[in-house]
C-alpha cells in the first residue's frame, strides 16, 4: 500500500466522525477537528500534531522526525512518519485527534 493509499484509509475512517474535515495546511490537505489540523500527508510522511514529549519521544525511538515545513524552522509539536511505521499511522492519527480536539479554543 503507497503512502497517499494509508492515508485515504486513515481520513476514511476517521472521517466517519462528523467533527472531523479536511482543511488545507502549507499546500497539504489534512484533517482537522473544531478548524484545527492534526494530521495530513506531507512527502509521503504521516504528519501529526502532538504534545512536545510524544514528539520527542517518537523521534528518540527513530520512529518520527521533527516536521519542517519547508522554511528551515522545525515545529516542536509536529512530527514526520514514514510509511515503514505504517501500522502506527492510525494510533497516531487518533492520538493527534484527540490532542488537537482538547487544545483551549476547541
Amino acid at each position: 500500500m503507497t503512502s497517499n493509499e494509508l492515508f485515504e484509509s486513515i481520513a476514511a475512517k476517521l472521517l466517519s466522525d462528523e467533527t472531523i474535515t479536511r482543511k488545507k495546511m502549507f499546500g497539504s490537505t489534512g484533517l482537522s477537528i473544531g478548524g484545527k489540523i492534526f494530521a495530513r500527508l506531507v512527502k509521503g510522511k504521516l504528519v501529526v500534531k502532538l504534545p512536545r514529549e510524544r514528539v520527542e519521544a517518537l523521534t528518540l525511538s527513530g520512529m518520527g522526525e521533527p516536521f519542517d515545513p519547508g522554511h528551515g524552522r522545525l515545529m516542536k509539536a509536529w512530527v514526520a512518519v514514514t510509511a515503514t511505521a505504517g501500522d502506527e499511522w492510525l494510533t497516531l492519527a487518533e492520538a493527534a485527534r484527540d490532542f488537537v480536539g482538547s487544545e483551549p479554543g476547541r
